[in-house]
C-alpha cells in the first residue's frame, strides 16, 4: 500500500452519504489533517468541512483520541510506527462543479470536498479505491486521475504523484453517456449525465474535438507534434446536464461542466440536424474556456499559486489576465476553429462590451483590485455589485481584445504574446511584469502606460477607437427600459421584481430600491394619464404613450409607496458590425 491511501464508498444515496476511510502508513506522533477550505478555480472560502461528520481514529484495534483544532484542521496523537487508519463520512447535496452530490440518479466529488490533507506528506504518493456502487449495476465512474487496477466500469484503484493531483481529479459516477475522440494525437472522452433521449453526441464530440484541436495548435504550432508538446496525455470533459444552471471548473487534465439540458445539441429529426442556438454556442463557449485552463491558470499561474495554500485565501491581482483573457479566447477560437461566423462573433462580443459598459462598478473598481477582492466581491454578490465592482471576467477580455488590436497595429498578436508567456515561464507560475516584459521583448517598446491605465485605473477602455480602426463599425442600438431605468428585474407570474438599481440611474433618483415590487403607475406627473397595473416593463411604452413623467406604485416590507419617476429619453448602446473592407487578420485568422 502507497504512504496514503482512500477508500471512497457510496455509502447511502438517499441520505447523500460518501464513506471515507484513509490509511496512513506512516504517521506523525502528532498526525495533523485537515479539509481544504476552497478549491482552486473558484475563489470563495467554502468551508468543505461543514460537511464532514464521523470522524475516527484507529490503529489497529485500539482507537486513537482526535482533537479538533479548528473548522477545519485535526490533530490525532498516535504512535508513528504503526498505520493509522481515519474514517468518516461526507454529505453531498451541492449539484454544482465544486463540491459533491449522490443520490440515486449521480454520483460527483472532487477531492477537495472527500479528501483530508495529511500534513507533512502532501508531496508523497496517494492512493484512491473507488468502491462500485452497491445496487447500481449499470454505474460506471470516469476521472483524469491515473488508473492502476481498475475494472472495465472504472471502479477500482487509482493513482497521484501528491496530494495536489489528487483533489484537481474529480470523479463522475453514475449510468452517463460516454464517447471519445482524438485531438492532435491525444486521447479525449466526454461523459455526459442527465442528457434526453434526443441528445446528438456525435455532434457535440465532432465540434469539442473541433475546440481542442484549435486550442492545442494555437499553443504547439501547427506540426504534427502539437500534441506531444502539450502538457496533458488524455483528457476528459464531465457535463451534468440540469434543468437551469451554467458554469465549470478547470483542473489539469479534466473539467466540470454544468449546463441547461435543453442546450444540448439534439437529433430533431431525420431530415433536420442542423439545430444551433444561442443555448448551444454558450455551451461550446464554456468548452473553450475550461480547455483553454488546460494552460493558462492550471499551468501558466499566477506566482501566489505556484503552491496552493489550501487553508486560506490565496490572493493574486491577475485573474483578470488568466480568466479574462481566456475569456477573451473562448469565442474567438471558436471563430477560429468554424464553429461560429463572423456575425455571431461580433454579437458575442458587443455582447461583452455591452455588460462592462452597464456596469457603474467599472468607474469604482480597476480590474487588478476586482482580481484581489474576488474572494468577498465576485462570490459574494448582492444588489450593489454592478455599482460597486466590475468583472475580472468580462472587461479582463476586453483588456485583451484592446492589446491584440493595438499590438495588430504594430504587426504583432496577442497569440505570439500567451505563446511567448508560455515559453518565458517554463509553462509555470508567471508575473505581471512577465507580460510586460514579453510585449516590450515583441514590440521593442514599453507597454507600462497601457496596463496602468486599462489595468490598474477605472478609466474606460479604448475600445471604440480600436475597433473603428479595424474596420469594425459601431451604430447606436435601441436601450431596453430596464436599461433606460437602470433597473436589474425579475419578471414572472405578472409581477415585477426589483433586483438591483444601478448608480446614477432614473430609478436611484426615483427612490426605487433592491426587493421592491412594482405593482402599477399613475401616467403622467398628476396621474392625468390614468392608473395601471404593471406586469412587464416592457409595457410602460404602451401606457405612457408621449408621457415622460409617471408615479411608481411599489410595494417594500408591506408598505405602498408611490415614487415620482421621469423615464429618460431614448438611451442607446453601442451595435457592432463589419465594415466591407475590414482589415485582414482579425477575427477570424
Amino acid at each position: 500500500m502507497t504512504a496514503i491511501h482512500y477508500t471512497v464508498e457510496a455509502a447511502d444515496l438517499h441520505a447523500h452519504l460518501f464513506r471515507v476511510t484513509l490509511t496512513i502508513a506512516q504517521p506523525a506522533a502528532q498526525q495533523t489533517v485537515s479539509l481544504p477550505v476552497w478549491i482552486p478555480g473558484s475563489y470563495l472560502v467554502r468551508e468543505f468541512a461543514k460537511n464532514l461528520q464521523n470522524l475516527q481514529a484507529k490503529q489497529g484495534r485500539r482507537g486513537v483520541p482526535i482533537q479538533q483544532c479548528d473548522k477545519c484542521t485535526w490533530d490525532i496523537d498516535c504512535k508513528p510506527d504503526q498505520p493509522l487508519v481515519l474514517s468518516y463520512e461526507v454529505y453531498a447535496f451541492d449539484n454544482s462543479v465544486r463540491t459533491a452530490w449522490l443520490d440515486s440518479q449521480r454520483g460527483f466529488f472532487n477531492g477537495t470536498s472527500l479528501c483530508l490533507r495529511v500534513h507533512g506528506q502532501e508531496h508523497l504518493p496517494h492512493q484512491l479505491q473507488l468502491q462500485a456502487v452497491k445496487g447500481q449495476p449499470d454505474w460506471q465512474a470516469a476521472t483524469g486521475l491515473t488508473p492502476v487496477k481498475t475494472d472495465k466500469k472504472g471502479f477500482g484503484l487509482y493513482q497521484a504523484a501528491d496530494y495536489d493531483e489528487l483533489v484537481d481529479c474529480p470523479f463522475e459516477l453514475g449510468a452517463f453517456w460516454s464517447g471519445s475522440f482524438v485531438a492532435c494525437g491525444i486521447p479525449h472522452r466526454f461523459v455526459v449525465a442527465g442528457a434526453l433521449p434526443s441528445f446528438d453526441g456525435e455532434r457535440l464530440l465532432a465540434d469539442t474535438q473541433k475546440i481542442c484541436e484549435a486550442e492545442i495548435r494555437f499553443w504547439h504550432g501547427q506540426g504534427q507534434q502539437a500534441g506531444t508538446k502539450a502538457p496533458h496525455q488524455n483528457y476528459l470533459f464531465m457535463l451534468n446536464a440540469v434543468l437551469d444552471s451554467y458554469g465549470g471548473l478547470e483542473h489539469r487534465n479534466s473539467t466540470a461542466l454544468i449546463c441547461n439540458r435543453s442546450d444540448l445539441p439534439r437529433q430533431t429529426s431525420p431530415y433536420d440536424n442542423t439545430q444551433k442556438g444561442e443555448g448551444y454556442t454558450t455551451l461550446l463557449g464554456l468548452i473553450s474556456h475550461e480547455y483553454f485552463h488546460t494552460w493558462n491558470v492550471k499551468q501558466l499561474r499566477p506566482d501566489a499559486f505556484a503552491r496552493y495554500d489550501y487553508t486560506q485565501e490565496n490572493y493574486t491581482q491577475l485573474l483578470w489576465f488568466f480568466e479574462g483573457f481566456t475569456s477573451y479566447y473562448d469565442d474567438l477560437l471558436l471563430r477560429r476553429a468554424g464553429l461560429i461566423d463572423d456575425a455571431t462573433y461580433i454579437k458575442l462580443l458587443g455582447k461583452t462590451i455591452a455588460q462592462v459598459q452597464q456596469t457603474p462598478g467599472r468607474h469604482v473598481q480597476s480590474v487588478a483590485q476586482a482580481s484581489f477582492d474576488a474572494w468577498v466581491k465576485y462570490y459574494r454578490q448582492d444588489e450593489n455589485t454592478l455599482n460597486a465592482t466590475v468583472s475580472y471576467y468580462t472587461k479582463g477580455s476586453l483588456v485583451a481584445l484592446c492589446l491584440d488590436l493595438k499590438l495588430r497595429q504594430e504587426n504583432q498578436t496577442l497569440d505570439k504574446v500567451m505563446r511567448g508567456l508560455w515559453k518565458r515561464c517554463k509553462g509555470g507560475p508567471m508575473r505581471e511584469q512577465d507580460l510586460l516584459d514579453e510585449l516590450q521583448s515583441l514590440t521593442g517598446r514599453s507597454w507600462a502606460l497601457e496596463i496602468q491605465a486599462w489595468v490598474h485605473s477605472t478609466q474606460d477602455l479604448p475600445l471604440r477607437d480600436l475597433l473603428t480602426a479595424h474596420g469594425v463599425t459601431i451604430e447606436a442600438d435601441i436601450a431596453t427600459m430596464p436599461q433606460r431605468l437602470g433597473l436589474r428585474v425579475s419578471e414572472a407570474g405578472g409581477s415585477v421584481q426589483i433586483k438591483g438599481v444601478l448608480r446614477g440611474s432614473a430609478a436611484e433618483a426615483a427612490g426605487l430600491a433592491s426587493g421592491d415590487e412594482w405593482l402599477g403607475l399613475d401616467v403622467g406627473a398628476k396621474g392625468q394619464g390614468g392608473s395601471w397595473r404593471l406586469s412587464k416593463l416592457d409595457e410602460l411604452p404602451t401606457l405612457m404613450g408621449k408621457e415622460h413623467q409617471l408615479v411608481a406604485l411599489v410595494s417594500r416590507d408591506k408598505r405602498l409607496l408611490r415614487l415620482p419617476l421621469k423615464v429618460p429619453e431614448q438611451a442607446s448602446g453601442w451595435k457592432l458590425g463589419m465594415a466591407a473592407g475590414r482589415a485582414q487578420g482579425w477575427p477570424a485568422i
